[in-house]
């Protein structure tokens, strides 16, 4: 429950709408609350067969009370379930603001659908608990202490009867929610499953439907689907047993009341009205005593949520701007000078080096080619100039600055990276290509594009640059998408740009003329470009040949070739391959 006192900022920003709340509750009730006697006054005036005038005044008291009651509730709901909307609103804001901060070592350990659980269901719960829960708990306190207090004043031993049978509800509520939380939590750990399956079909539809698995994946879901119906079977079976019983004990009271106020009309101490006024006062508090189960059920599925938010929202990036980062180092003070001074790095958690003293200079506007077999840590390498990894031993120096001293958003800003495996948001191709930007250049994303050698197929689009991509960018070939990336990346006019293999889904020929436009782009900048081809980097000033987590070979095309090592066996490879493939 202690997670619930995050809570207490938000409520305390929206304090004046709840106390208004609060306000209208007390009005709402207070009306709602002399109603009762109203119609036990008139059942008396029956009873001495009054005149229709005074029948009509307790009617239209009556209906007045009901009416401008009625009016309290609806400003009641238009202010506390209002400020819970908003405070659901602004957690689900402070949530995803906060998961933008995240590093990609925290998105290699949760998955989406869970994610995607957390921005939904859980945030959900926790709304409800702050508008139903908050309002209905005000009213059935204040309901019951005016009930209370009138019923006594009628009778106090009628009263002591009559809700003798209450205590019963607390006993059954306790078991109640003493089992509920534990079902609760399961029932979330069986939603954040199954919106992490459906995630993943979604996205691998076309793995699913190469590899023909649709029953399989149907039969899958089912499981995950059955597992999460019987979980909640099993809560609603929990829940279904306390509100019939506090029912029976309310009508129990009812009872009570009938036998024992009969004999007391009877004897004269009481009235047929005040018998009325006991049973509509009995009446109304059946909701409070159902209500007072219901919310404490709304606070076990809130606590729990509310914990599992927590949990992400009080993480740290394990990569951000410290106390040492230099604010004076501005996006115009980074040129592209880049040195990697006995850096060595393993991805967190493990003890296997990736990368392991690697000492390396790339000068200001030249370009650096990385080659070598897969698994061997090119990405990795790259990876961590932009900082999405930390370095776990030496450092990196950018025009005498060492990175982690520069301020982490200045930093990227001043590198265009095209990672290998493009990825395109369900955008028009024009806003995923000055995506760096917050307005559209349309004679620089023309003139990118030409470049990326991604204009000649966009042309051929009924809606051009217009055309809305679907998910991931499905509706382009793999080349159109790593084309479409590259085109992004130099829209950015960055001061280091880094092509992580990004022609491999492009033929020889197209990537020939792409690297030709790239010349101007590439000659006031550094760039690096990582690829299997020896084709893609042989022009490079400078090429590096990694193996064994360490840099094995370093030079230009025709140095590294007179070596006679791994870059010349990789290029009589390839060159052997050309030729086979010319016969062909």
């Amino acid at each position: 429950m202690k997670s619930l006192a995050a809570l207490i900022p938000y409520l305390k920003k929206h304090r004046k709408k709840l106390i208004l709340g609060f306000i209208f509750i007390v009005c709402s009730i207070a009306l709602q609350s002399v109603y009762p006697l109203i119609i036990g006054d008139a059942i008396d005036e029956l009873t001495l067969k009054t005149s229709n005038h005074t029948m009509l005044y307790y009617a239209f008291v009556g209906v007045s009370l009901i009416l401008v009651g009625g009016i309290f509730s609806y400003f009641t709901r238009q202010t506390i379930i209002v400020v819970s909307r908003e405070i659901e609103n602004d957690l689900r804001h402070n949530f995803f603001a906060h998961l933008q901060t995240l590093s990609k070592n925290f998105y290699d350990k949760n998955s989406t659908g869970d994610l995607m659980a957390h921005a939904t269901n859980d945030i959900n719960n926790i709304r409800n608990l702050l508008g139903p829960g908050i309002m209905y708990s005000l009213q059935t306190t204040i309901r019951i202490i005016v009930t209370m207090f009138i019923l006594f004043s009628i009778n106090v031993e009628m009263t002591l009867y009559a809700i003798s049978p209450l205590p019963l509800i607390s006993i059954v509520v306790y078991f109640v929610v003493k089992f509920t939380f534990k079902k609760s939590l399961k029932v979330q750990e069986a939603f954040s499953n199954l919106t992490t399956n459906v995630q993943e079909n979604f996205s691998g539809i076309r793995v699913i439907k190469s590899y023909v698995r649709e029953d399989n994946e149907k039969e899958k879901f089912n499981s995950i689907s059955k597992d999460l119906q019987q979980k909640n079977l099993s809560l609603a079976r929990l829940q279904a047993y306390s509100f019939p019983m506090m029912f029976l004990f309310t009508g129990i009271s009812m009872i009570i009341v009938i036998y024992l106020g009969g004999i007391k009309v009877i004897n004269g101490s009481l009235t047929m009205g005040n018998i009325t006024e006991y049973l509509i006062y009995l009446v109304q508090l059946t909701w409070p005593m159902i209500a007072f189960g219901w919310i404490i059920n709304l606070v076990q599925r809130a606590a729990p949520s509310m914990q599992r938010l927590m949990n992400i929202i009080n993480s740290h990036p394990d990569i951000a701007d410290n106390k040492h980062t230099d604010h004076s180092i501005t996006k115009d003070k980074i040129l592209g000078e880049i040195e990697f001074k006995n850096v060595s790095f393993k991805y967190p958690g493990t003890d296997n080096y990736v990368l392991k003293n690697i000492n390396l200079n790339i000068r200001k506007g030249t370009t650096l080619g990385i080659i070598g077999h897969t698994g061997v840590g090119k990405s990795t390498l790259i990876n961590l100039i932009p900082r999405i990894y930390d370095v776990a031993e030496g450092e990196i120096i950018i025009d005498g600055y060492n990175i982690k001293n520069i301020p982490l958003r200045n930093l990227r800003e001043t590198i265009g990276t095209v990672p290998q495996e493009s990825f395109l948001f369900s955008e028009t191709i024009e806003k995923n290509i000055a995506y760096s930007s917050d307005t559209i250049d349309h004679d620089k994303m023309v003139s990118t594009s030409k470049i990326a050698g991604l204009y000649k197929d966009v042309e051929t689009f009924p809606e051009k640059f217009e055309t809305i991509l679907g998910e991931r960018g499905i509706t382009l070939s793999g080349g159109q998408k790593q084309r479409a990336s590259l085109s992004r990346a130099i829209y950015l006019k960055p001061k280091i740009l880094i092509l992580d293999d990004s022609f491999s889904a492009v033929d020889t020929h197209t990537e020939e003329e792409i690297l030709q436009e790239l010349k101007d782009v590439m000659k006031d900048r550094t760039s690096i470009i990582i690829s299997h081809r020896i084709s893609t980097i042989k022009n490079a000033n400078n090429i590096v040949v990694l193996s064994d987590s360490q840099i094995k070979e370093e030079g230009s095309h025709n140095e590294l070739i007179s070596l006679g090592g791994i870059y010349y066996d990789i290029h009589i490879k390839q060159l052997l391959e050309e030729e086979i493939e010319k016969l062909n």
